[in-house]
Formats: structure tokens, sequence, C-alpha cells
């Protein structure tokens, strides 16, 4: 019982500990240039203050600030996707603990 308690206590430390270190575990591979007239509507195309924030608030958060972005998937982060631009879709990469760790972007 006592290593159980251990365990438990070592994965609420893992689940504090990966959030506060997200913002400086970020590397964008591709970054795209978009300003927001290529994107008619779209008032915000980043959002860099939803770092190491579960992401159904995240998720919530970009649609209620942005009408136009109808599709907001989550992603494990280092999974492969596709390369399309979409103005309706800002994608969440996240850790096995459901956590933004990258910047959320539309595209």
């Amino acid at each position: 019982m006592e290593k159980l308690a251990y365990i438990v206590a070592l994965l609420l430390l893992a689940s504090l500990f990966q959030p506060l270190t997200a913002r400086d575990l970020e590397i964008n591979v591709l970054q795209l240039d978009v300003s927001q007239s290529d994107c008619p509507g779209v008032t915000k195309d980043t959002w860099p203050e939803l770092l190491g924030v579960p992401a159904t608030l995240a998720r919530q958060t970009i649609q209620n600030e942005n009408s136009n972005i109808t599709n907001v998937p989550s992603i494990l982060n280092g999974s492969p996707v596709t390369t399309d631009f979409r103005c309706d879709r800002v994608r969440l990469f996240v850790n096995v603990l459901d956590f933004v760790v990258q910047t959320p972007r539309v595209g």
C-alpha cells in the first residue's frame, strides 16, 4: 500500500511539473508566416498564453475568442500531421497528460 502512495505522489508531481516545463521545450519545426489578411474573419492567429493549459480549456478559449475556428483537434506532440493550411483549424499539440505543449496557431 505504501508503494502505491509513492506512485500516486510521483504521478501528481509529474503532472504539475510538465506544464511548467512545456514552455522551455517548445520546438517549432515549421513556422508559417500567416498574417490576419490571409484568413478573412480571423482576428487572432496564435495563442501563446495557452502553453501549459489543459486541452479542454484551451479549446474553449480559442473557440470563444474566434467563432470562425470550428476545428480544434488535440494531437499528441510528435505525431505526424498533414501540411495543408486551413483557416478554420487550430491544432492543439498536447502531451500524454493532455496539456498544450506548443503554441496553438491557425493552420
